[in-house]
């Protein structure tokens, strides 16, 4: 049976065999004995994206991973950045550092500061991400238009991803193939899934790794 560590963009954490192209984590929020989650869905602020390799390290998912027999922390999955994000996760300095530096360069020049602190981005993002308390924010289709490749907004339970124009719905598999904004989201009942300061570094040139094919032009790709 799969384990409960597959994150949608709304930050929700579900069981399903897909794995996705990230890891990462918001500290330890699973029992290690029965690899299943507590009722707390994070025990830090960190919320952080991952790479699912790295330097050859091996761990029990879900288990025992801290030196000391503990935990450790609790993995999860993501389909791809642009979901990690959209959730309110951002990256990892420790296995993604080029990728981290340039998230907090974007991060810093969208709201003014010219060295953003980690504590500062995590503290931001945990007030905004839906996941954590954040308001919903309802958008109008002059919102719609201006927002840039790589964010997400949702019509009900359905997710969308955006760039160059068109919107991509997300599934756990994968993107559909992407059609016309608002055709795909209408211009009513729509909300921003993605934080406002992970939008405002979208905007200032953070470029997020999309899964398959979807990427518009200039976004990275896995």
């Amino acid at each position: 049976m799969p384990l409960q560590n597959r994150v949608d963009p709304f930050g929700e954490i579900h069981a399903t065999a897909a794995r996705g192209i990230f890891t990462g984590n918001r500290g330890v929020i699973h029992d290690p004995r029965t690899k299943t989650l507590l009722r707390r869905r994070w025990s830090t602020r960190a919320w952080i994206i991952c790479v699912c390799e790295f330097r050859g390290r091996r761990r029990d998912v879900m288990g025992r991973n801290a030196p000391s027999g503990n935990a450790g922390w609790t993995e999860l999955f993501f389909l791809d950045e642009v979901t990690a994000l959209a959730a309110g996760h951002r990256p990892c300095f420790y296995c993604r550092r080029e990728q981290a530096n340039a998230y907090a360069e974007a991060f810093g020049r969208a709201l003014g500061i010219a060295r953003p602190k980690v504590a500062e981005i995590d503290a931001r993002l945990h007030r905004e991400r839906l996941a954590s308390g954040g308001v919903r924010r309802r958008l109008g289709v002059a919102d719609l238009v201006a927002l840039p490749a790589g964010a997400m907004v949702a019509t009900g339970a359905a997710a969308f991803a955006l760039g160059d124009g068109v919107a991509h719905r997300w599934t756990f598999g994968g993107y559909e193939a992407g059609v016309g904004i608002a055709d795909a989201v209408g211009t009513e009942g729509v909300i921003l899934l993605t934080p406002v300061s992970t939008v405002g570094a979208l905007r200032n040139g953070y470029r997020p790794v999309w899964a398959e094919d979807a990427s518009p032009a200039g976004s990275a790709r896995k």
